[in-house]
């Protein structure tokens, strides 16, 4: 790989994942501050009300920060990535035109109302316009994960005069990752947006033991988080199975299968040495990877060695492995969390889930390098390579502005996080 292309990569990588942090808080963040202003109105509480004051100015800040993002990666298509438009434009570009026409300036204008309104317009107007913003977030991830499943599962598309085009919209949107790709995201934003209001409110709790409204939000993310991670664990193992089907590849890279063979063992730990093609020091569980990713002790799983181009192993490896620890760490946490809550509100469970206030965003990054890197070498899985979209910038070129970029993103995330502490640390009073 030249060095233009590993930049290139390597700034689009920073900056989706820089991107990411915030639609996975605010998609799943914006129907937990609707419910928050729902409760407010039938119960004229004025606690539900400071929750609510308290936790839109969060999800306001969240989104300012996701859009900023998301305007700055866009404009990478063109500069780093033309030959990604110039290939399956005529695809991308409409899904990302939706998702702005139907769900952007849904988000926007309704956020107006929710945060200047509430004394402007009646209650129910009030409500609806925290639904309507919720549902925004939620419209505006369905078309991301339609293009991104469509680059993932491509189906749908023809070629006309070497560029793709829809043959069929439908199909284009409900590829066959589609479903479980969008579900396992709606579900993560969940997740990610109930250990925030956990944590944050963990960390309000440290600083005030007799704040009510902090005691309850706590109790109520940990509730949320308890019930949406045994979802997550089956829808995961659903995608799991999709993604054996359609993207063996990627399957065989993120478990180290390096040659095709029934009842494969499931690989714990170990470090992937690619140039020899074996695993080091590695923990495995007899027939285990068989028994989990097809359902069956004895299924004959396909090694790297089947295939001429596959992703490389360690990323998605060890990504996939940070992914699923945290996974199963939240789990227990949120179901610890829900008994003991029940009686009492000890110390050790406060710094518990302040801990993991942003345990969501490492999961969901490791998951997305799993996505996006287990894709590889393809841009788009089986039509465009790589190397054959990236632009005409030189390696100093990327280097300078991804400098910039690292720098930028430190200050603002720092920033971020700073606000986001300080306001938790003021409560909702």
């Amino acid at each position: 790989m030249d060095d233009t292309l590993l930049i290139a990569r390597a700034q689009f990588g920073l900056n989706i994942a820089f991107h990411i942090l915030f639609p996975t808080l605010t998609i799943g963040l914006a129907w937990l501050v609707a419910y928050f202003r729902i409760q407010y109105e039938r119960t004229r509480d004025p606690a539900w009300l400071a929750t609510y004051k308290l936790w839109v100015k969060v999800f306001a800040l969240s989104f300012a920060m996701g859009v900023v993002s998301g305007i700055t990666m866009s404009f990478q298509f063109g500069t780093n990535w033309p030959g990604y438009m110039a290939s399956v434009g005529n695809i991308a570009g409409p899904l990302l035109a939706y998702e702005v026409l139907t769900a952007f300036f849904l988000e926007a204008t309704f956020l107006g109302v929710m945060l200047f309104g509430m004394d402007r317009v009646s209650g129910r107007v009030h409500v609806a316009s925290a639904l309507i913003v919720a549902a925004g977030t939620t419209l505006s991830a369905f078309w991301i994960l339609a293009l991104n499943s469509w680059m993932q599962t491509p189906a749908g598309h023809i070629e006309v005069d070497g560029e793709l085009i829809a043959g069929s919209w439908w199909a284009v949107i409900f590829n066959p990752s589609f479903p479980y790709r969008f579900t396992h995201m709606l579900l993560a934003t969940g997740i990610t947006a109930s250990f925030v209001v956990a944590g944050l409110s963990a960390w309000r709790l440290l600083k005030a033991p007799g704040d009510a409204a902090a005691n309850k939000t706590l109790r109520f993310g940990a509730h949320i988080a308890a019930v949406l991670m045994p979802l997550q664990v089956f829808v995961g193992d659903l995608h799991g199975l999709n993604t054996l089907e359609h993207q063996p590849a990627k399957i065989a890279a993120l478990e180290a299968i390096w040659k095709t063979e029934r009842g494969a063992p499931l690989t714990l730990v170990g470090i992937p040495n690619e140039e020899e093609k074996r695993t080091d020091y590695a923990i495995m569980l007899p027939k285990g990877a068989s028994l989990i990713l097809a359902h069956d002790a004895n299924a004959e799983l396909k090694g790297l060695e089947e295939f001429e181009e596959h992703p490389p192993v360690a990323p998605v490896f060890f990504a996939f492995r940070i992914m699923v620890g945290m996974g199963v760490l939240m789990l227990a946490l949120s179901w610890v969390g829900t008994f003991v809550l029940r009686t009492k509100t000890p110390r050790w469970l406060l710094w518990a889930f302040a801990s993991f206030t942003f345990s969501g965003w490492v999961a969901t990054l490791a998951g997305w390098m799993v996505t996006e890197i287990g894709r590889q070498p393809w841009l788009v899985q089986g039509v465009l390579l790589t190397a054959d979209a990236v632009g005409g910038a030189t390696g100093a070129e990327l280097g300078a502005s991804l400098t910039a970029y690292v720098a930028t993103y430190a200050v603002l995330l720092l920033s971020y996080m700073v606000t986001l502490t300080h306001l938790a640390g003021k409560g909702s009073a």
